[in-house]
């Protein structure tokens, strides 16, 4: 049985009573979520990855493992491990969401006038790479499967079939409702910007890693923009150079939730998952 709801928590997270006095003044004299970004780039080494994914996919599966689908679950890792990454702040208050999940825009097909579709990832404390695989699978596999839609995109759709002065009436009394946590949770269900964490995977359309905001509607406090893999130079601490096939990530973070070191940690958290995937093979809450 989940834990009583108070006055104060929202549908999707508990309300912070017990804080020290900066994460309680700064949400009230910085209420805006994009004018507290901080953005952090990091470069991965992807020898052992590749290596782990090659062995994930000798046994032929129908749905490949692949870099994303690592990035993902590394991700979803982290922040079970680091709680702080799954905070939010509205309505100046700080939260803790009830869940950890994933977000992350799926091109129908890859050409110009292709629509997109969101797919969306409730993750479980028990779940591993396989799991994540599995429901990436079978979201992709749905979202790209005829004229199939997310309720968010539905709804969206509604709205700009009105009457464009009734139609920014509603959306502006949802803006209203959504900033004091009141917007019918099923309108949101599937919206990325109520996740934990967004990615973004720019590789896929072979561009570079780089900055991507926030937003001020939702709750999302993590952004991940995963770049095109390449062969780059490492240095050793001798200064010698080796080309190796790595990635650029970008983290664009909400500063409000965490301090700077907490943020460091997480980083080096993630980093260390991606470099040693054996670790994917464990379920999320298993410390590293």
């Amino acid at each position: 049985m989940g834990k009583k709801r108070r006055r104060g928590d929202r549908f999707d997270g508990v309300l912070l009573r017990n804080i020290d006095a900066m994460h309680f003044i700064m949400p009230i004299i910085m209420p805006n979520r994009c004018d507290n970004e901080a953005f952090v780039s990091e470069r991965i080494d992807l020898t052992n990855l590749d290596r782990y994914l090659e062995q994930k996919n000798s046994g032929n599966p129908e749905y490949k493992y692949n870099l994303f689908q690592a990035i993902v679950t590394a991700i979803l890792k982290t922040v079970t491990l680091r709680p702080k990454m799954n905070r939010f702040i509205a309505n100046n208050n700080l939260y803790q969401r009830n869940e950890v999940s994933a977000s992350f825009v799926i091109k129908k097909q890859f050409n110009d006038t292709s629509e997109e579709g969101l797919a969306f990832i409730h993750a479980k404390e028990t779940d591993t790479i396989d799991d994540i695989h599995n429901e990436i699978y079978r979201q992709v596999t749905y979202c790209r499967t005829g004229d199939n839609k997310d309720s968010t995109t539905e709804v969206m759709e509604i709205f700009n079939k009105l009457p464009r002065g009734l139609s920014k009436a509603i959306v502006k009394l949802f803006c209203l409702l959504e900033r004091h946590g009141k917007i019918p949770p099923s309108f949101v269900e599937t919206d990325p910007y109520y996740s934990s964490v967004i990615l973004t995977n720019l590789g896929s359309i072979k561009l570079h890693s780089g900055y991507h905001h926030l937003t001020n509607w939702g709750t999302t406090s993590v952004f991940v923009i995963v770049g095109e893999r390449k062969m780059r130079p490492f240095y050793d601490e001798n200064g010698n150079v080796t080309m190796r096939d790595s990635v650029d990530l970008g983290f664009t973070v909400d500063e409000r939730i965490a301090d700077g070191y907490y943020f460091s940690k997480t980083i080096k958290l993630f980093k260390n998952i991606l470099e040693n995937p054996e670790i994917l093979d464990k379920p999320l809450a298993e410390e590293v």
